[in-house]
């Protein structure tokens, strides 16, 4: 949609090809539906939230930045706000009114949208790409961009096709993997009882527990699933650890270990005052009646089973030992990593075609002339926060921009 607002708006003939029913299904699911535009950090900051090839990036950033959809949308009445972590919303917490948007600016540049068009085949000759072939007919174009997707989602059309159409074609597709995706763990039975329970402000860090390397941190929100855990900061991790080497043996060895710290405003000492206070108000209580101030009520049989307190015990009668143990494990609620969900429960696709391909300038292809890409199909991506959709609006409007390619 990009792509043809930034040609349509330079006076070209525009059609989208849409093998869905309708444009968009994609950008309808973002932000849990909500729609999480961009981030409002400064443009440099991008990058730093980009482990995908951000550096490929830098043109495409400047050609078109967060200000410049925020002001695009704004301009069709789509008003938004800012939220926690830089995140940039509608107003109306509603992602139609996003897509709406950009229908409404595709209508008035008079761009033509055919949708149910399924695309078989890129048209090349010499190595250039003069049209595309569909079901039912062959269109002819002097510019054609892919901008397919991944292969996450597949529900909303994005099913890896353009990486075949590249692949016909000459361009490598570097491996696709799942990125910012949920994760799998091996305490499947501690998840499940917990299945449904979202921890806000909590702590996370992801850690080699052989080599005792930290690999993420982070802070906000999780939520534990009946195969693990998954929310924003679980996804951002898997983006990091995806790319850490040698992950996949190391996940079958049980070596990466998530630790969350349920109260994390808290030093170790300053929780240790404040179960005591907790306690005193509570000392003739049993120990498993005592911690409804301090847990989410789903997490307390579970606290209770880890620090192997009794749990009719009298609170008057824990000792120092194993309120230093409850802690211990306040501090450091401990999981252990087994393995990513499939890609097709992913938000992003990491991987795709090869960026050595791509004019960073341009979004064409260096092997075939008159052929761009944009978005998820370039072997980009990056952590949640609004910076993948970023990704997709900035390269789809370098495509669609007249430039010619500067390095041949």
């Amino acid at each position: 949609m990009l792509s043809a607002i930034s040609a349509a708006k330079q006076g070209d003939n525009v059609t989208i090809l849409e093998k869905m029913n309708s444009c968009g299904r994609k950008l309808l699911i973002t932000g849990k539906g909500r729609c999480n535009i961009t981030s409002s950090l400064n443009i440099e900051e991008f990058i730093k939230n980009i482990p995908g090839n951000g550096r490929f990036l830098y043109s495409a950033f400047g050609n078109f930045t967060n200000i410049d959809i925020i002001q695009m949308l704004e301009q069709e009445g789509v008003k938004t706000k800012n939220e926690r972590g830089n995140r940039v919303f509608p107003v109306s917490d509603k992602s139609q009114d996003v897509l709406n948007a950009l229908l409404k600016i595709l209508n008035k540049l008079k761009v033509t949208i055919k949708t149910n068009a399924k695309v078989n085949k890129i048209i090349a000759q010499d190595n250039i790409a003069i049209g595309v072939e569909t079901d039912s007919e062959k269109i002819y174009a002097d510019k054609i961009i892919l901008a397919t997707g991944g292969k996450s989602y597949q529900s909303t059309g994005s099913t890896g096709d353009g990486f075949e159409f590249a692949k016909k074609l000459g361009h490598t597709v570097t491996d696709l993997k799942a990125s910012l995706v949920p994760l799998e763990v091996y305490e499947i039975d501690l998840c499940r009882n917990l299945q449904g329970l979202s921890l806000k402000n909590v702590g996370i860090k992801v850690k080699d527990i052989e080599k005792n390397k930290v690999i993420y941190e982070d802070f906000g929100e999780m939520i534990f699933t009946h195969f693990g855990v998954s929310g924003p900061t679980i996804l951002s991790a898997s983006a990091i650890i995806l790319r850490y080497k040698n992950i996949n043996e190391i996940l079958k060895n049980e070596k990466i270990k998530l630790y969350i710290d349920l109260k994390p405003a808290l030093t170790e000492e300053q929780l240790d005052l404040r179960i005591r206070r907790d306690f005193e108000e509570v000392k003739n209580k049993q120990f498993k009646n005592s911690l409804d101030k301090l847990l989410p009520q789903k997490m307390i049989e579970e606290v209770i089973t880890l620090s192997k307190i009794n749990e009719n015990k009298k609170v008057n009668e824990i000792t120092k030992e194993e309120r230093t143990k409850l802690v211990k494990i306040l501090k450091n609620f401990e999981i252990t990593i087994k393995d990513f969900r499939p890609i097709e429960d992913a938000i992003i696709t990491a991987g795709g075609i090869d960026i050595k391909q791509i004019n960073p300038k341009t979004m064409e292809s260096k092997l075939i002339k008159n052929l761009y890409f944009a978005g998820e199909i370039i072997d980009v991506d990056a952590y949640t926060g609004g910076f993948n959709l970023q990704i997709a609006y900035s390269t789809g409007f370098t495509a669609g921009m007249h430039i010619r390619n500067l390095d041949t």
